[in-house]
């Protein structure tokens, strides 16, 4: 089952891409967990949840007494003793919601310290995460912030590729380059682009020449029913059947890639 991290530059629509590939994965019969770890944490309104379900899903990160009984330390603390890994194989069926054969389960946001937190929220959610991608039997859609480093270097290059979404415009295809550089440093060794809101050929053809070194595997239209979707609280997956198609598409291709 792939293990997939979406990343990008903020605004260029990971969400919408993890959204679209998670409920591909569930139409086709497999189990998916989606993991929205984006400050954000917009990916249950991307999936269409309707907003009393979304509303059940508690961040971990906000979780204190889970925090505390499972690491021995009181979340905010940094230092001290503490166990580096706590017990988590209960925490994706306990505090996920289950919505159209996709199992949304949100990180939260580290509030203390910095990237490199040592701190019991990171210990509780780094090793999360590992345990999905290593002893989980199905599709993970891990729905990034920006960088790499907050999750720790075992385990975001656990995963078996990052997907990295970029818009028409320098800063995002800059940010995509500093992604690939990361990923390369903490052991990811594939990397592949989708280009997201490309309104023509022109578009396309200036993402593919100012990324030279990284495979684009797929392109997203720019489509305002999308943006009317979200204002809906709608899922891009039933609301705009023709970003389904590309996002078909984009999923084929990632296979035929990771299969070689």
């Amino acid at each position: 089952m792939p293990k997939i991290a979406i990343t990008g530059k903020g605004g260029v629509g990971k969400t919408t891409l993890a959204a679209l590939l998670a409920h591909i994965y569930a139409q086709a019969g497999h189990s998916v967990i989606a993991i929205d770890a984006d400050p954000a944490a917009s990916l249950a309104y991307a999936l269409g949840m309707p907003e009393e379900l979304a509303d059940r899903v508690s961040p971990i990160a906000e979780m204190e007494d889970l925090i505390y009984e499972r690491t021995g330390a009181k979340p905010g603390t940094t230092g001290g003793f503490f166990k580096l890994n706590p017990r988590v194989d209960d925490i994706p069926d306990r505090f996920s919601v289950l919505h159209r054969g996709i199992r949304l389960l949100q990180l939260g946001t580290i509030s203390t310290g910095g990237s490199g937190c040592i701190c019991p929220e990171s210990a509780m959610l780094k090793t999360l995460v590992t345990h999905v991608i290593l002893y989980r039997d199905e599709v993970m859609i891990l729905d990034m912030e920006a960088g790499v480093e907050h999750l720790g270097r075992a385990t975001a290059g656990a995963v078996d590729a990052f997907l990295i979404v970029v818009e028409p415009g320098r800063r995002s295809l800059g940010t995509a380059q500093t992604i690939r550089h990361l990923a390369a440093d903490i052991g990811v060794t594939r990397c592949y682009v989708v280009g997201n809101k490309v309104r023509n050929q022109a578009d396309r053809d200036y993402i593919r020449s100012h990324l030279p070194d990284l495979p684009v595997i797929g392109f997203l239209s720019a489509n305002p029913r999308a943006i009317e979707a979200d204002m809906r609280g709608e899922a891009i997956f039933d609301a705009v059947p023709e970003l389904v198609e590309e996002a078909r598409h984009i999923v084929a291709a990632f296979d035929k890639a990771m299969a070689a």
